[in-house]
């Protein structure tokens, strides 16, 4: 691999502390195809650089979707593979996106009733003395949930 000789290298160690990623996980993306090959120094020490550091953190980004790890690994290959690969890479990351939207819409929603039935306590509008626990207030019913 062609590198800058003034380009600053880290040991596992660092990346470890850096990314807050184990030793072990780094292996294992290096082991899987995650992570592109990592240069190793004489005595055979893996040496990161700040491409790699950057790709690390690009790789926690997909994980925080929810994207599976054959995804992700597909993704890291299509990369290799060239700039032919764009429209798949795209497809790819879009789909990830739909699936991210939809997630996040039903967090969304399910956020609106929490903060619906948080509110409600707090302004002290549920009659604890008058109801039982078959019964729900009319604002549980507006939430459409069941009194919880």
């Amino acid at each position: 691999m062609d590198m800058n000789l003034t380009e600053t290298r880290y040991t596992i160690s660092e990346v470890e502390a850096r990314t807050g990623l184990t030793q072990h996980t780094l292996r294992w993306y290096e082991r899987i195809g995650l992570m592109p090959h990592v240069d190793r120094s004489h005595s055979g020490q893996r040496r990161f650089t700040d491409k790699d550091l950057g790709w690390l953190s690009f790789v926690g980004k997909l994980r925080a979707t929810g994207m599976s790890v054959a995804d992700m690994v597909r993704y890291a290959e299509l990369v290799r593979e060239g700039d032919h690969t764009v429209d798949e890479r795209r497809e790819l990351l879009e789909r990830t996106r739909r699936e991210v939207r939809a997630r996040l819409a039903e967090l969304t929603d399910a956020l609106g009733v929490l903060d619906f039935k948080i509110n409600m306590y707090a302004m002290n509008t549920i009659s604890t003395t008058s109801t039982t626990s078959t019964q729900t207030t009319s604002a549980d019913t507006v939430a459409g949930k069941a009194r919880l």
